[in-house]
């Protein structure tokens, strides 16, 4: 009869209960830091408002941005290139070129004025009305007005168009202020460096903040982390709770910076739409898309990861088992 095997049998556990029991250890690590910081609301608050705050400036100064960008975009007559036509083109060639030009993909509109029309506008406009009747006949050329379009944004591309343009048969001058468009654009690449340096800048005292507040979360249970140590504990098992607590950290504090942006925006509406009112324009203010809201509060939570993962993983080095 064969023998039977005794004592105590080893089984390595599947694949798919290591899987199971390390997504419960997550699972139990979040939930537990979570309530750490439940069970402290006015720090943790308070921890959570100063990092909102530092990324809702960068955040509101992004915004700033993009109203000032929908604002320039409004400005479309200060984009307009005007084409003066040659004295020997008739009115036919000229709103046949102004057809042709129609269907250009680089140009949004295109709209033939006649002498005649040219003549009235200066009259309605300059004052001189009754001394331009004292002349033998008209000194004013046909023109078109060109509007780019859209996609014609930087000043390079818009002297690209002004330069095809200005080489037409028909065209004896091609004319568009090309200063303003400069300093704009120059003012915008300003904004964005700007917006840049402080999110960076904020965003390295973010991590500055998380880690100090998981170094004296680390200090206060140093004497449990030497008694886990003991027993065997890895440096990864000890690290997870810390982990997580940055998480939240970083999480909360990016929907309150969400929050403190949208509360600014809604603020200033009214004033705003009422100055638009004074100006006949229909501006509306615009805030965080959606996809926005996820980027602000995916970033302030890779923040928190790494501002603890940084705190953490030194200070665990210099606490060990006596």
């Amino acid at each position: 009869m064969a023998e039977l095997p005794t004592g105590a049998v080893m089984a390595k556990p599947s694949l798919v209960s290591r899987l199971k029991m390390w997504g419960h250890g997550h699972q139990d690590d979040a939930k537990r830091s979570l309530r750490d910081l439940l069970a402290t609301p006015f720090n943790s608050l308070l921890t959570f408002l100063v990092i909102g705050v530092a990324l809702a400036l960068p955040t509101t100064l992004h915004v700033a941005l993009k109203n000032g960008q929908q604002v320039a975009g409004s400005f479309e007559g200060s984009s307009q290139i005007t084409l003066y036509l040659k004295d020997n083109t008739s009115a036919a060639a000229g709103e046949t070129l102004a057809k042709r030009l129609q269907g250009d993909d680089e140009i949004a509109s295109a709209t033939y004025q006649s002498r005649e029309q040219s003549l009235a506008e200066f009259k309605s406009l300059s004052g001189f009305g009754d001394a331009l009747d004292y002349l033998d006949e008209n000194p004013l050329p046909a023109v078109i007005i060109v509007q780019p379009a859209m996609s014609i944004k930087e000043p390079a591309q818009v002297e690209l168009l002004l330069s095809r343009l200005n080489v037409m048969a028909e065209v004896q001058e091609a004319q568009l202020d090309l200063a303003w468009l400069r300093r704009l654009h120059a003012l915008m690449q300003v904004g964005e460096r700007v917006a840049t340096a402080l999110g960076l800048l904020l965003g390295l005292a973010v991590v500055l903040i998380i880690g100090n507040t998981i170094r004296l979360a680390i200090q206060n249970r140093r004497a449990e982390i030497e008694v886990i140590k003991l027993v065997g504990a890895t440096d990864a098992f000890i690290r997870r709770p810390f982990l997580y607590s940055g998480l939240w950290y970083g999480l909360f504090g990016g929907v309150i910076a969400w929050l403190l942006v949208s509360f600014a925006l809604w603020w200033l509406d009214d004033p705003v739409n009422q100055l638009a009112g004074l100006y006949q324009s229909q501006y509306r203010m615009i805030g965080l898309s959606f996809s926005e809201v996820l980027k602000v509060v995916a970033f302030a939570t890779v923040l928190g990861l790494g501002g603890s993962w940084l705190s953490v993983t030194r200070h665990l080095r210099e606490i060990e088992p006596r």
